[in-house]
């Protein structure tokens, strides 16, 4: 079975992604929302066979993949369950978002972990612990980059996908998230982490 897990999650993630392509609230913005989950798809397939990961970082990426394809089928701004969070609890806006900000660390924390530990020298410590977040950080920097780049290029057919809802600070906001999603996955997941790549 744990052999298998890679491919059964890809097999529940296409099916997602099928319901996520059918009927989009925005095209455009759908497009945009689920590429990085394809984009680690094709980098997924492309090197599975050389280099396995955990299964706990497929499980991962499987469900970052998940909170992408949602994301993208409603725009975050309109994700239903952060709508009724948004109504239920009063709030400005719908947080769904910083959902998505938060798993972009979190992820790729032990995605870059991982990395770092079974290819480069560096061992356990504080030098792991400082680059895996730095490198999360980056990933985050660099997706605002990405938006900023689209919204200039496409104009109001990227309002969607920045998906600001009048909050000036969205975009420290975002990178805060991904930074705290890392520093989660870091401090209270790290021995869970070597648990799964002692089983590899």
């Amino acid at each position: 079975m744990s052999r298998n897990l890679p491919w059964l999650l890809l097999a529940v993630d296409l099916a997602i992604l099928a319901w996520s392509a059918t009927g989009p609230s925005d095209g455009f913005t759908w497009l945009c929302e689920v590429a990085p989950a394809l984009l680690v798809l094709v980098i997924l397939l492309a090197t599975g066979r050389r280099f396995r990961l955990t299964n706990l970082l497929y499980g991962l990426i499987a469900a970052h993949a998940v909170v992408l394809m949602v994301g993208g089928r409603y725009t975050y701004a309109e994700v239903p369950a952060g709508n009724w969070v948004r109504d239920t609890f009063h709030l400005a806006r719908n947080h769904y978002d910083r959902v998505g900000h938060f798993t972009q660390g979190f992820v790729p924390a032990f995605a870059t972990r991982e990395l770092l530990l079974r290819k480069s020298p560096l061992g356990r410590g504080k030098w792991l612990f400082f680059l895996s977040a730095s490198v999360c950080l980056a990933i985050s920097a660099c997706y605002e980059f990405i938006e900023w780049w689209v919204a200039v290029a496409t104009g109001e057919a990227a309002q969607a996908f920045l998906g600001t809802q009048g909050d000036v600070w969205d975009t420290q906001w975002d990178m805060l998230m991904a930074l705290i999603g890392a520093l989660t996955a870091l401090i209270f997941f790290s021995k869970i982490h070597d648990r799964a790549l002692a089983r590899i």
